[in-house]
């Protein structure tokens, strides 16, 4: 029997749902496409069998509760930290994610990020607005030759690692998840813990998932075990680095 979904069409950062998606669910069943507001959420979510969020979405365990016949909380992207899982599991309703979905799109945008701050574009962009121009003030670094460190060698680890070795860089990564023969087949080199890979890395990247394991784990001892002259990355959640550590180390 065709079921009842609810569908987040605006979500800020994101653009509206694509009509291919759109089209694919409503083979499925009815599709309601609702905006952020909780109060319509809870409107539609009341009779949903499915809710397709995105990362701006919070889907509390509140609106869960209100939910009574859904079934499946699917987020279209990675993350589910956006999700009281734990409200979910106890109502038995099924959270799924996308975990391929932006695999590529992040590696790419670490590599971005990496050649900005090498290269040292920011400024040199900032310099010529003013009119100012010093080449010398803005020779960067090469990558080539220069450590990566990657904190969890996961999807995007790993076409992050790809992609750097085309840059002729040193990869090492930890991950107690990952074996020493998957990370061989990679050309990666596992390290012991998170310590020296921190004292080793030129670049530090990290894309681990929000839990609380993970929350605050880049602080102001880890900071301080980097190299001065590293360059700090953090393609994950946010809270994964103590902020105030970092502008303080930031300022120093």
């Amino acid at each position: 029997m065709p079921g009842r979904g609810c569908a987040h069409d605006e979500d800020p950062g994101h653009g509206p749902v694509h009509e291919d998606a759109l089209r694919k669910l409503e083979e499925l069943g009815e599709v309601v496409l609702e905006d952020a507001d909780e109060e319509g959420l809870r409107r539609h979510v009341r009779d949903a069998d499915a809710w397709v969020v995105r990362s701006g979405t919070q889907v509390t365990r509140e609106l869960i509760e209100e939910a009574e016949n859904l079934k499946v909380i699917a987020r279209a992207g990675v993350g589910v930290d956006n999700i009281d899982v734990e409200a979910a599991t106890e109502r038995g309703i099924v959270v799924v994610n996308a975990p391929e979905s932006s695999s590529i799109s992040v590696a790419e945008h670490t590599m971005s990020l990496m050649l900005v701050l090498a290269r040292r574009i920011p400024q040199a962009d900032r310099s010529v607005r003013r009119g100012e121009w010093d080449r010398k003030l803005f020779m960067g670094v090469e990558l080539a030759g220069k450590v990566l460190g990657v904190i969890e060698l996961g999807r995007i680890g790993r076409q992050v690692a790809k992609r750097t070795k085309a840059f002729e860089m040193e990869v090492i990564a930890f991950d107690p998840y990952i074996s020493e023969e998957v990370a061989e087949g990679l050309d990666v080199e596992l390290v012991e813990d998170l310590d020296e890979l921190l004292r080793r890395a030129d670049v530090v990247t990290i894309y681990v998932p929000l839990t609380d394991e993970t929350q605050g784990m880049i602080g102001e001892r880890e900071l301080k075990l980097m190299k001065e002259s590293a360059f700090l990355i953090n393609c994950a959640r946010g809270e994964v680095v103590d902020e105030e550590a970092l502008v303080r180390a930031c300022s120093c």
